[in-house]
């Protein structure tokens, strides 16, 4: 049986295996539930399969770090360390014909990684390195639906955080990406420069700061199309990745 879902949001939901943000995602999206089959006339155990058919421009997702206590009558917090990373993948998690849309913008993704790993070798060595120039941005979205994802790739854009240990009480601050190696501290009225690696720090562990919502966005690339017109005919392209060093959704 294929059925249709909506989503405004994904969730990441937090047991003891789960140590990174894509296993949790993962976990919520594979479950197993027990209904009765008519072919076996009796209860049987299914295994219910999600997968994305269409991914948003900016994805929120929700860590479910609260769950309720009965003996104490609150919403105790779930304080486990789980880790996420600026730049998110979810091309493993969404359909087929999702995935094939995905590969010219992949592979053009690709190159620039591979074009900025070269650029880095070659001044380690000491070699002249020529930057791409007349930088041209690479479209984020499907041109037939603008708001879309067109790669699978996010770039890490704000998160949420909540300090204390029940839903009812404690601190949110939010912490903001102000340019590509720029974040800031939005505590009350006060606004804090803070760096990558402290943006990281918030997975959780102890009554730190811990990461309730991440907001993704676009992951963007720059590139410069030459076109070198040898004896083979052949069009080089040389791109440049622009966002953070690497590390809503229809089902």
């Amino acid at each position: 049986t294929v059925t249709e879902e909506r989503l405004l949001q994904l969730s990441c939901f937090i047991n003891q295996d789960v140590k990174y943000l894509l296993t949790g995602l993962k976990n919520r999206l594979e479950e197993q539930i027990t209904k009765h089959s008519s072919t076996l006339d009796r209860d049987a155990i299914f295994t219910k399969s999600t997968r994305l058919s269409r991914l948003p421009a900016y994805l929120t997702i929700q860590f479910v770090r609260f769950f309720y206590k009965e003996k104490e009558k609150v919403n105790a917090k779930i304080l486990k360390d789980v880790q996420y990373s600026m730049i998110l993948d979810l091309f493993d998690i969404c359909t087929p014909d999702l995935q094939k849309r995905f590969m010219p913008t992949r592979e053009k993704i690709k190159l620039a990684e591979d074009a900025k790993l070269d650029r880095e070798r070659a001044k380690k060595l000491g070699e002249t390195v020529i930057e791409p120039k007349n930088l041209t941005r690479l479209s984020t979205s499907f041109p037939d639906d603008i708001g879309s994802n067109n790669s699978g790739f996010y770039q890490l854009n704000a998160v949420l955080t909540h300090k204390g240990r029940s839903s009812s009480s404690g601190h949110y601050v939010a912490w903001v990406r102000r340019s590509q190696t720029e974040w800031l501290m939005f505590d009350d009225e006060n606004v804090t420069p803070v760096t990558e690696e402290d943006v990281l720090k918030l997975s959780g562990g102890g009554d730190w700061h811990t990461a309730y919502l991440l907001i993704y966005g676009p992951r963007t690339i720059e590139y410069e199309d030459k076109t070198n017109e040898g004896a083979s005919g052949e069009s080089t392209v040389t791109a440049m990745d622009t966002t953070a060093s690497s590390n809503g959704a229809r089902t």
